[in-house]
């Protein structure tokens, strides 16, 4: 009998992270490649793999993320919040850690959006006085 694959959906900034989970020896692959290769910052695969260390779930399970859009930190938090996401579904003890230091929480942080007559979004065009 296969073990069962558990599923969730994380999001940060403009980042998709579809997460598949399953018993196993902690091995995390990132889009077909191991998460240490497509993460090359170390912040990211400490976001990465928070949830899995305040669990202490990080030898229990092997994860399978498909990333899309965002840059690096943005797909790490997808993936801590998917991961998160199959946890707290787990368990409820682990849902409590999980809650407690916000990783269940979608973070609705996204670049504000540019407005016309401006340069950006707050910045102005520079004003000439004569």
């Amino acid at each position: 009998m296969e073990a069962q694959t558990l599923y969730a959906t994380g999001k940060r900034k403009t980042a998709i992270a579809r997460t598949w989970m399953k018993p196993g020896s902690g091995k995390i692959t990132v889009n077909g490649k191991d998460a240490d290769a497509h993460f090359t910052t170390n912040a990211a695969r400490i976001i990465m793999r928070e949830s899995l260390k305040i669990t202490e779930t990080l030898e229990s399970y092997d994860v399978d993320i498909r990333v899309i859009g965002g840059g690096i930190t943005g797909q790490a938090g997808a993936a801590r919040h998917g991961i998160s996401k199959i946890l707290a579904g787990l368990d409820p003890e682990m849902r409590q850690k999980l809650k407690a230091n916000g990783f269940l929480t979608r973070d609705a942080r996204v670049k504000e959006r540019k407005k016309y007559g401006q340069r950006g979004a707050r910045a102005r065009y520079q004003f000439s006085k004569r």
